[in-house]
């Protein structure tokens, strides 16, 4: 691949309400717009990042333009924040969706979901074919938009640190779980009290709360003053109450049924994922495309690793983009 410089990468940001709640969406290339039938320059490929939680669109910069140069600028890269985990500019407008006011709680983990696939109803045209690229809890909403759209042309779904069953036991989970089942509410306070402070403060707060890493993301610092939102952390926090109730059985009947079209990469020291339910998964289905990183990347790899994992990422999909 030939490499790019990022300066030159068309980066192209809006802030948006879908499904009535703010959302955030990052385009990489020079496509702004997918929805039009009618216009024949649209190109034949998306590839669409679902991201973890925090689902803030921020954390991916650096990851989507790594992989869009990695991509020869050939396709659109876009990541769509989830719902509600995005401050709006001020003065941002409140737009009313009339169309889907069946949709409720948004900010759940259902409603996430309905989320992305309403995005794309209204903004990707169906001709379109998807390469999904989820982290985290993103690899569970993509299992659940492939299994009720079956009509998505889909072309990969590449699920990176997957948490997709037994969140609640996992070793983070045991840890995580009674604060964010019963005691979330208790932080909401604190982040209230520090939202008042300068943006710069907020920066240097939390350029020391990731002091251990010995490189970090500097995207990832700016994305992270977000945090100070009580709106945002609340939306945050609740999303990730349900995923340690919800997020129980894998779903092995849509892998099965999709696992030609899936690549999963496990991490060795993932307490969010660890490396048994890498073992079980790869015991049961034996002909996925199944991995389990041997370069020591941590879960959430936007901090540190971003564009390592583009790297890897155009390399596994090298076969699939040539039949194009």
């Amino acid at each position: 691949m030939k490499s790019v410089s990022e300066e030159t990468v068309p980066l192209h940001e809006e802030f948006i309400y879908c499904c009535g709640a703010a959302t955030h969406v990052l385009k990489c290339g020079p496509w702004k717009d997918l929805s039009k039938d009618e216009n024949k320059n649209l190109p034949r490929l998306l590839f669409m990042i679902i991201p973890g939680n925090p689902g803030l669109a921020g954390y991916y910069r650096t990851f989507i333009q790594a992989l869009y140069c990695g991509l020869n600028q050939q396709y659109p890269v876009w990541v769509v924040s989830h719902a509600g985990h995005c401050k709006p500019p001020s003065g941002m407008e409140m737009i009313e969706d009339t169309d889907i006011k069946e949709l409720e709680d948004v900010f759940g983990l259902n409603g996430q979901v309905e989320h992305k696939l309403n995005f794309l109803k209204k903004n990707v045209s169906k001709d379109i074919k998807l390469v999904l690229i989820a982290h985290s809890i993103g690899c569970y909403i993509t299992l659940e938009m492939m299994k009720r759209a079956s009509e998505l042309q889909v072309l990969r779904s590449v699920l990176l640190f997957p948490t997709i069953e037994r969140m609640a036991q996992s070793p983070q989970g045991k840890l995580m779980t009674p604060l964010l089942c019963k005691l979330r509410y208790v932080l909401y306070m604190p982040v209230y009290l520090l939202s008042f402070l300068p943006e710069g403060v907020k920066a240097s707060l939390v350029r020391f709360a990731l002091r251990g890493m010995k490189t970090c993301d500097e995207s990832s610092i700016t994305t992270s003053v977000n945090l100070f939102s009580v709106d945002c952390i609340a939306n945050i926090l609740y999303m990730a109450s349900q995923e340690m109730m919800k997020v129980v059985e894998r779903d092995s009947t849509t892998i099965k049924q999709n696992l030609k079209k899936l690549i999963f990469y496990y991490g060795t020291g993932d307490s969010w994922c660890p490396q048994n339910y890498y073992d079980e998964i790869k015991m049961d289905f034996p002909d996925g495309d199944i991995r389990l990183c041997e370069k020591g990347l941590r879960h959430a790899f936007v901090l540190d690793a971003s564009k390592e994992m583009a790297a890897m990422i155009t390399d596994w999909l090298q076969d699939d983009l040539t039949k194009l």
